[in-house]
């Protein structure tokens, strides 16, 4: 198909320098490192790991890097390394209730064990531009001095206790479905390793919106708020920080900690009359992603809820209840191949489509001529008689 772009290699090199040239920018300017993109772009790093399904925040932050700030690009050149690396273990279930929160609100109860700790967020910020930052400064609204906020963040990360699952209250009054297993606790399915067939249960439908696209995943959220899904959700508990990583070794038969990474959890509360099988409770979306990506996690539980029709016996109306629309497209990898890819040749196919478009008219106007002859002629005949 693509036998015409023979010769380009040269074209090809030459844009391919081109690349080189408009990453690096102005070479007045100091060059960006990849330290910088990590620490100063935490949240576009969160990002590409999630949808990359690799916590490793320095290639996430190279990635960046190489793609110029395009998180989609940077997403598929992590995702393309990840296949490249050896499974060579499996992890215990991570508690997300030991997590070491840097941030953890709850937007039903103003009182609650562990308190609401706000930590690092734009929720409390005035979207105005900052012009001190034109100028070299660091944030002329912050109401601490720079050096005691980078003491306290840090304070944050290396202290703290458990802080209890702000829903705690209402399961303990049976008020909100139990956090279970499913029935005979199988093992989750590996949507890297086998392909997905529909339906998915919930443990597969996780994976897939964990690293699915958060344009797609916020935009399919949002719908059920807007009345596509008759959904009136409450954020019951949203954190994020730092969770210990374990496994049990061959060797050994108990877990030993390995390390530890960041994720961002979120539990959405939603209402529910109850049905033959269950009584009238709150039940739940979750949304669990790599980094600090709250947007993500929150956009993820409300599309989670929305997919657990069958489990309710509610109906499958709209577009953020129909698992196969919902998953299938919301690989921004795929969706980014199959779109870019119409740039590349398509002469052949595109030639045939030409050819088939002329035939048509040509039958098309000699139909045309056809009947206008047909109609001058009983005009004729009519007029004769």
């Amino acid at each position: 198909m693509y036998v015409a772009v023979k010769g380009g290699e040269s074209a090809i090199a030459a844009s391919r320098a081109l690349v080189d040239a408009a990453r690096r920018g102005d070479t007045a300017l100091a060059p960006l490192a990849v330290a910088q993109v990590q620490s100063q772009m935490g949240l576009a790093v969160s990002r590409v790991m999630a949808e990359a399904s690799l916590h490793d925040p320095e290639l996430a932050a190279l990635a960046l890097l190489q793609a110029q700030g395009d998180v989609v690009e940077a997403t598929f050149l992590l995702r393309a390394y990840r296949t490249t690396l050896p499974r060579l273990a499996s992890t215990e279930p991570v508690d997300t209730d030991a997590m070491r929160a840097r941030r953890r609100v709850s937007a039903i109860f103003k009182d609650l064990p562990g308190g609401q700790l706000l930590g690092p967020s734009y929720d409390y910020t005035q979207r105005l531009l900052d012009f001190s930052l034109l100028r070299g400064g660091r944030g002329e609204r912050s109401n601490a001095p720079t050096a005691q906020a980078t003491t306290a963040l840090r304070q944050a990360d290396t202290d703290g206790d458990d802080i209890p699952n702000a829903l705690a209250m209402l399961a303990a009054e049976d008020l909100v479905e139990a956090s279970a297993p499913s029935p005979g606790d199988p093992v989750p399915p590996d949507i890297t390793r086998d392909p997905p067939r529909y339906p998915l249960a919930r443990t597969g439908r996780l994976q897939m919106l964990a690293r699915a696209d958060e344009g797609w995943l916020l935009g399919l959220a949002y719908s059920t708020q807007r009345g596509y899904a008759q959904s009136h959700p409450f954020v019951g508990d949203v954190r994020f920080g730092s969770v210990s990583l374990s496994l049990v070794p061959d060797e050994l038969d108990f877990a030993i900690e390995i390390g530890e990474i960041e994720l961002t959890e979120c539990q959405m509360v939603n209402q529910f009359a109850g049905s033959d099988g269950a009584p009238p409770q709150f039940t739940l979306g979750y949304g669990l992603v790599f980094g600090h990506g709250e947007r993500k996690a929150m956009a993820m539980s409300l599309v989670d809820r929305a997919l657990r029709t069958d489990e309710f016996d509610e109906l499958a109306e709209v577009p953020a209840q129909d698992q196969e629309f919902v998953l299938a497209q919301g690989d921004n990898v795929e969706a980014s191949g199959f779109v870019q890819h119409l740039k590349l040749p398509h002469y052949v196919t595109f030639e045939s489509e030409l050819q088939l478009i002329r035939q048509l008219r040509a039958e098309h106007q000699a139909r045309q001529r056809a009947g206008a002859e047909e109609e001058h002629e009983g005009a004729s005949q009519g007029a004769q008689g």
